[in-house]
């Protein structure tokens, strides 16, 4: 496996966790990432993202593993078309009902073709998938922009169940990027890189 030369390091806000990735945007995205956290059950996620020269996403493969139940899904985007595939072990579901989250999903998408519109994969909690958008709509060059709605693959973590979600970015100037997606909204400040800096309530990156 070929080593990747940039990382980053964030710390969560809302709980006890990080996410750590090792990561190669000379031509693209190419990442490796690993995501720690204690709610709503301590879990560890593991993940891989490969997206093409344009920042479409290509490949996204994620992990999720906790005491007596291990996740696994992989998406494959391909002619407009995503591919998923999804296994699960154990009682997740039955944990998260005790942690008050009742009616977990599956893993996986339960109608793939609902995701075709979207070009972005974005993994809930996860500050490096909010930089695609970003670099791929070029909104970086625009200290002040018009705002630009995507569809995007949402993973939810820790179930991994995989829905389209329209999502909402707009440059507002001082290295800040304002999200919105149904009735959360957040301002975002990020590098020169598109890399979050501070996700208000959610996330600091520390390294």
């Amino acid at each position: 496996m070929a080593t990747l030369g940039r990382s980053a390091l964030w710390r969560r806000l809302d709980t006890t966790g990080t996410e750590h990735v090792l990561y190669d945007d000379s031509q693209g995205l190419r990442a490796r990432g690993t995501v720690v956290s204690a709610d709503p059950v301590p879990y560890v996620c593991q993940y891989q993202l490969l997206t093409d020269e344009t920042w479409a996403t290509r490949m996204f493969e994620v992990e999720a593993e906790g005491a007596g139940w291990r996740r696994r899904v992989r998406l494959e985007r391909a002619a407009g078309r995503w591919r998923v595939t999804a296994n699960e072990a154990g009682r997740l579901d039955q944990l998260l009902a005790r942690a008050g989250r009742p009616g977990a999903a599956l893993p996986g998408a339960e109608l793939p073709e609902e995701l075709t519109p979207a070009t972005d994969v974005d993994l809930q909690f996860s500050p490096l998938t909010a930089m695609l958008p970003l670099r791929r709509r070029g909104l970086l060059h625009e200290p002040d922009s018009v705002p630009h709605t995507i569809t995007a693959a949402w993973v939810l973590l820790p179930e991994l169940t995989v829905l389209p979600s329209e999502q909402t970015y707009r440059a507002v100037g001082d290295d800040k990027v304002r999200y919105q997606s149904g009735s959360f909204a957040a301002e975002l400040t990020v590098d020169p890189d598109g890399l979050v800096r501070h996700y208000p309530g959610l996330a600091d990156r520390v390294g």
